[in-house]
């Protein structure tokens, strides 16, 4: 069984009109950043935190099922046909194709998160963050970076998981990250992860407000 794309598909700018939760009118949070520069580590630690302010959307892919896997717990299982059908409608804010299989994000996704109660996170690549941009979803961009390319060198030969080649293809994304993220506009917020207790803290910093809000409006809410 596959998800229906289009049932309940609205445009990003209708969810807050259509719906009155608090969590409807905060913007979604789009991390981006290279491997090895702590994005996700930072991720996890927020999401754990704030179980009850943050989610991630469910993306939908192609690619068959892997075993252990359900439909709309790990993604929304399609096939290309369905998925192509509803790119070409719009109803994506950012897609792509890795090992011949398609991955992408709906905006009814993101819609069911805030639907929850909570806002939504998005963690994407660089092809990901330009598709976006052409859309209007107005989410806030972070990116999360390493001091240099030095330091991002050793943390993933520190993985022990690279090869020769890996590890010259991922510096190469990773420069063309830093590259575009040295663009004026290119993010509202840009961290250093040099330590990965104070790049937290300065996460905490730039979503406070919201994490506040959308607290207090629950509280009104019980």
């Amino acid at each position: 069984m596959v998800t229906n794309l289009r049932t309940g598909v609205k445009l990003a700018t209708g969810i807050v009109r259509s719906l009155s939760s608090v969590a409807m009118q905060l913007r979604p949070v789009v991390f981006s950043g290279p491997s090895g520069s702590g994005k996700s580590t930072l991720v996890k630690r927020l999401m754990k935190e704030y179980e009850d302010c943050f989610a991630f959307s469910i993306s939908h892919t192609t690619r068959k099922p892997r075993p252990g896997e359900q439909n709309g717990r790990e993604y929304h299982f399609v096939t290309r046909e369905e998925m192509e059908k509803a790119i070409s409608n719009g109803e994506f804010v950012e897609h792509a194709e890795f090992s011949m299989n398609l991955y992408g994000t709906s905006k009814k996704a993101i819609e069911d998160v805030a639907s929850t109660g909570r806002i939504c996170i998005l963690d994407i690549d660089l092809q990901g963050v330009k598709s976006i941009k052409k859309t209007n979803l107005n989410p806030r961009y972070v990116f999360v970076r390493p001091p240099n390319l030095q330091i991002l060198e050793q943390r993933l030969k520190g993985r022990g998981t690279e090869t020769d080649e890996t590890l010259k293809k991922r510096l190469s994304t990773a420069q063309a990250d830093l590259d575009y993220a040295n663009q004026k506009g290119s993010y509202d917020h840009i961290i250093i992860n040099d330590d990965l207790d104070i790049a937290y803290e300065k996460l905490k910093g730039i979503l406070i407000e919201d994490i506040d809000t959308l607290r207090k409006d629950k509280l009104k809410q019980h």
